[in-house]
């Protein structure tokens, strides 16, 4: 085998990269835990000791975890006076809660999928999956702040306002079921948003739901319970939603099934899955990379750790995810909305 040097050297200034990568994601989830990006927001120009104080940290840490996040481009570096800046743009990514292109939730879920490696590697191995019960805590609290600024964004704003219908009757008073809502961030923004109507958020894993009973402390207007998509108690639902969670049940077509039976018979049901097309030529891309890994290292496992295990992955696309309502019992799909990271189906019966 005779190699090209050319591509070899583009080979070896991706792996560069790559390894860049991995070690400074555990720097983000360092910068996040301690405050560091949030301490640098609005601030200007910075020295590694007046971060260290600010953050009751050591110097010679922050000078270092400061280098490496500038070698990333994560921070400015300001040649002439040794001083380190974050940007409006940086803050907007790193350290702003509520901005909608907040990236953190992504790399605080990394934790997991090291520390859940073993159990990945196994099931390659020997069949069956990793079900959301065997994973480390972390992943829960990454995917869902991961989410929820994109949830944010747009899921009052646009993806709601994209059902035919929908926002006037949220606004007169309806029954909405948030089907595998796991912390409930999607269920309290409409809860929150339309108070007239009344919300029950319904995931299968139960701590995930006691995390969400607690946030809804204060609103009248929603519940939360522990039950499967596929045999959840409940019925005559005017809207059900399904956000970022049907490619990782393990039987997708029953869950929608279920859910047909419990609507009405004019209800609609809102799915919203990773933005994907329907070939994998379509999906070599940035994000298509990014869902590929999290389905490879996550979604699937997930889905093959249940009943059935359909394993549809994160990059199922809109043709595949059609059929499967249609399998359930919705005939009539549309493409309602989308965005860089998410398309939202609507579907009817």
């Amino acid at each position: 085998m005779e190699l090209n040097a050319e591509k070899l050297q583009a080979l070896l200034g991706v792996m560069v990269n790559e390894l860049g990568a991995a070690q400074n994601a555990a720097l983000v989830i360092v910068g996040e835990e301690l405050g560091l990006y949030r301490n640098m927001a609005g601030r200007g120009p910075i020295s590694a000791a007046q971060l260290a104080d600010a953050t009751n940290t050591g110097e010679r840490y922050i000078q270092e975890w400061l280098s490496a996040q500038a070698a990333s481009g994560f921070v400015e570096y300001d040649q002439a006076t040794g001083l380190f800046e974050l940007s409006c743009e940086q803050a907007a990514v790193f350290a702003i809660d509520d901005s909608p292109v907040n990236m953190v939730g992504g790399f605080l879920a990394l934790e997991a999928v090291y520390a859940d490696r073993a159990k990945l590697t196994n099931a390659f191995r020997h069949g069956g999956g990793v079900s959301w019960r065997e994973r480390c805590n972390c992943m829960f609290c990454g995917t869902d702040r991961f989410f929820r600024p994109g949830y944010k964004a747009n899921l009052v704003p646009n993806w709601l306002p994209s059902l035919e219908g929908v926002i006037e009757m949220l606004e007169r008073g309806a029954s909405v079921a948030d089907v595998g809502c796991g912390f409930g961030s999607s269920t309290l923004l409409m809860a929150t948003a339309f108070p007239n109507s009344e919300f029950i958020g319904i995931d299968f894993h139960a701590p995930s739901i006691e995390h969400a009973s607690e946030h809804a402390r204060g609103l009248a207007n929603v519940q939360f319970m522990t039950a499967r998509a596929q045999d959840f108690v409940g019925a005559g639902f005017d809207l059900v939603t399904i956000f970022d969670a049907l490619h990782d049940m393990g039987d997708p077509v029953g869950a929608v099934r279920h859910i047909a039976n419990a609507i009405k018979p004019d209800g609609i049901l809102m799915l919203v899955e990773p933005m994907a097309g329907d070939n994998l030529e379509d999906n070599l891309n940035p994000v298509g990379r990014v869902f590929y890994a999290a389905s490879t290292n996550t979604c699937v496992p997930a889905s093959l750790g249940q009943e059935v295990g359909a394993a549809l992955g994160a990059q199922a696309g809109q043709a595949k995810l059609t059929k499967v309502l249609n399998a359930g019992g919705f005939s009539k799909v549309r493409k309602s909305a989308q965005t860089p990271f998410n398309m939202v189906l609507e579907a009817r019966l």
